[in-house]
C-alpha cells in the first residue's frame, strides 16, 4: 500500500529531526525556475558563510557508474539512458519523461530514496561539525515537491519569462523555440513567488542581485542569533 502525502511528510519531517538533532541549524531553502540563477544566489550566500547542501548533485552522484540508481534506471528504462562511457545520458532519460507523468514517478521513485538519505546524512555531519550553521539547500521541484515543511525560510530566484526563455537558450545552446517550450512545460517562477520568504529578483545586474543577497543574508543572520539565543 502505498504512502500518503501526510505519511510521507511525517516520515521526512522525523528523519530530519534526527538528523539536526540538538542543533541550532537554520535551513534554508532556496529553489526557482529553470535558468532562473539559483546557483549564482547559491554561491553568493556561500560567499557570506552559508553552508551548501545541493539537490542538483546529489541527484548527479546516486547515479554515477556503479551506483545501484544507475542499475536501476537502466532496468527500468533500458540500456538507451546509457552513454558511450556507461554514464547516464540525462537528454536521453529527458526526452523519455518529458510530458509523460507515470515515467516520470518511476524515475522518483528510484531517485528520491537515495537523494534523502544523501541529505539526511548531510545535515546529520553539518549538524556534528558546526551546530549553529545557517545552512541553504538547494532544491530546483522544492515547491513542485510540497518540500516547504523542511525549511525554516524560503528564497525564490526569479526572472521574468523572456529573460529567462533568453538565458536558457544561451546557456543550453538552442533555439528560442525550444526554450519557451521549457519554460512553458514547468511551474512558472511567478506561481512559486507565493510560497517563498524572499524573493531576489535576478534580471539586472549582478550587483544588484548581489544587494539583495547581502540585505537577505543580515535577515539570516539576525535570525538565526535569535535562534541560538533561544528566541525563536
Amino acid at each position: 500500500m502505498k504512502a500518503t502525502l501526510q505519511e510521507q511528510t511525517g516520515k521526512l519531517e522525523q528523519r530530519l529531526a534526527q538528523a539536526r538533532g540538538k542543533a541550532s541549524l537554520l535551513l534554508v531553502g532556496v529553489t526557482g525556475s529553470i535558468a532562473c540563477g539559483k546557483s549564482t544566489v547559491t554561491a553568493m550566500l556561500e560567499e557570506k558563510g552559508a553552508l551548501l547542501i545541493d539537490f542538483d548533485r546529489i541527484a548527479r552522484e546516486v547515479v554515477k557508474p556503479g551506483t545501484r540508481g544507475l542499475e536501476a534506471i537502466v532496468d527500468c528504462f533500458g540500456s538507451r539512458v546509457l552513454d558511450k562511457d556507461g554514464s547516464l545520458d540525462r537528454k536521453t532519460l529527458s526526452r523519455i519523461i518529458f510530458g509523460d507523468r507515470e515515467k516520470r514517478k518511476k524515475l522518483e521513485r528510484i531517485t528520491h530514496p537515495p537523494i534523502f538519505e544523501s541529505f539526511f546524512r548531510q545535515v546529520r555531519e553539518i549538524a556534528r561539525r558546526n551546530p549553529g550553521a545557517i545552512v541553504q539547500v538547494a532544491v530546483p521541484l522544492l515547491i513542485e515537491l510540497k518540500l516547504q515543511f523542511l525549511f525554516e525560510r524560503i528564497i525564490v530566484v526569479a526572472l521574468s519569462p523572456e529573460e529567462q526563455v533568453r538565458r536558457l537558450a544561451a546557456r543550453d545552446g538552442v533555439s528560442e523555440e525550444a526554450a519557451t517550450h521549457m519554460v512553458a512545460s514547468q511551474l512558472s517562477v511567478e506561481a512559486k513567488i507565493p510560497f517563498a520568504d524572499y524573493v531576489v529578483r535576478n534580471d539586472g545586474s549582478p550587483e544588484e542581485t548581489q544587494d539583495q543577497v547581502e540585505r537577505i543574508w543580515r535577515e539570516l543572520k539576525k535570525i538565526q542569533a535569535e535562534k541560538t539565543a533561544g528566541k525563536v
